[in-house]
């Protein structure tokens, strides 16, 4: 029976990096993957990159998508071996319980990836969705700049303070964003400062 994974972490843990290398060993064995990222993070045209400078084709999904639909649809008109989505965090509850029904009804693995806590340290509705919903919870690990596990990720801003408020949602990279271990985390939040 599949399952649906939900792979998790901070940023800068490679997990764009896992998603392409999961759809190539599929490729590999001669099964064809349905890759899916974010429309909102315009960053990528309709791709999945990676940080290190790999990529692969993906389709958008955006908040009115119906991820089962199109799912039975592709498995319909050629086998999937497996449907694989990044930037899961910006999944729908609704679409996370799709999702379900692509593993439970049509019998295919679904591998989400994505954050699981914004800046703030609250859940994104998609991450919530997974970790209630998943089979498999995996973390991807990171490390701080301390050496610890990063968990968390602050949000800088120009001036180079840590921002405490604003959008959950505003899609950026590591000129935005560093991943932190909780302790510099808090520090962080509670002083504004990358330096406490």
């Amino acid at each position: 029976m599949a399952k649906l994974y939900f792979y998790y972490s901070t940023m800068n843990a490679g997990k764009s990096t896992a998603l392409l290398q999961a759809s190539h060993n599929y490729g590999e064995r001669g099964m064809r993957t349905l890759v899916y990222t974010a429309q909102l993070d315009d960053r990528g045209g309709g791709r999945v990159h990676s940080r290190i400078g790999i990529s692969g084709a993906a389709r958008h999904f955006s908040p009115t998508t119906d991820l089962f639909t199109e799912v039975a649809i592709e498995q319909t008109a050629a086998p999937l071996g497996c449907v694989l989505l990044d930037e899961s965090q910006f999944l729908s509850r609704d679409q996370v319980r799709q999702l379900g029904r692509v593993a439970d009804e049509l019998n295919l693995p679904v591998l989400c990836y994505g954050l699981r806590t914004d800046f703030r340290g609250e859940l994104f509705p998609g991450s919530a969705a997974l970790l209630a919903w998943a089979d498999n919870l995996v973390e991807l690990k990171t490390i701080c700049h301390c050496g610890r596990k990063a968990t968390m990720v602050v949000r800088v801003g120009g001036d180079g303070n840590v921002e405490r408020q604003g959008a959950q949602v505003e899609i950026g990279g590591n000129e935005r964003y560093i991943s932190l271990c909780r302790r510099h985390f808090s520090a962080a939040i509670a002083t504004g400062n990358l330096d406490a």
